[in-house]
């Protein structure tokens, strides 16, 4: 049976704190991470290698070693986008955006980079986010397992941009 459309507002907090220096976005949550309640759940989405990688770190396994991991090494993160009509977990059924306001976290940390991890976090917050901010965001390939022609080392060389 195909999975149908559902129109979700977005259920995940940022994460964020004071320290943190850059910020990591999204387009918006799987149904895995959702079910997770924290970012890039799916087990193959390759985000927490990548990370783990670049910071020499060992892989964050449960969500209170994904949210250290990134308060530890001043990393934000969240999704360009708050509220969407989607199909499962397909970037590509998504319409009907509302964007995040992205203000309490710029207003409460240094952001120094803001990184879209794919082209459809990219989108996102270009149209919709950018224009508030005024400030622009560096797009990333996407660390998801539907992202199968980058390898994870290839991913990993890329990604090296946020140290």
């Amino acid at each position: 049976m195909a999975a149908k459309s559902q129109t979700i507002i977005h259920p995940i907090e940022p994460t964020y704190d004071q320290h943190s220096r850059i910020l990591i976005l999204g387009s918006f949550p799987s149904v895995k991470s959702r079910e997770m309640m924290y970012f890039y759940g799916h087990p193959q989405n390759r985000f927490w290698k990548i990370v783990a990688a670049l910071y020499q770190e060992e892989i964050p396994m449960t969500v209170e070693e994904r949210h250290a991991f990134l308060l530890r090494n001043r990393i934000a993160a969240w999704d360009s986008i708050h509220q969407c009509t989607i199909t499962g977990s397909s970037d590509s059924s998504i319409k009907d955006v509302i964007p995040n306001d992205l203000s309490p976290i710029l207003e409460a940390a240094p952001i120094e980079n803001i990184f879209c991890n794919g082209k459809t976090s990219w989108n996102m917050y270009h149209k919709y986010i950018e224009p508030t901010t005024g400030r622009e965001a560096i797009c990333l390939p996407s660390s998801s397992p539907a992202n199968a022609a980058w390898s994870l080392e290839k991913l990993i060389d890329a990604w090296s941009v946020i140290l």
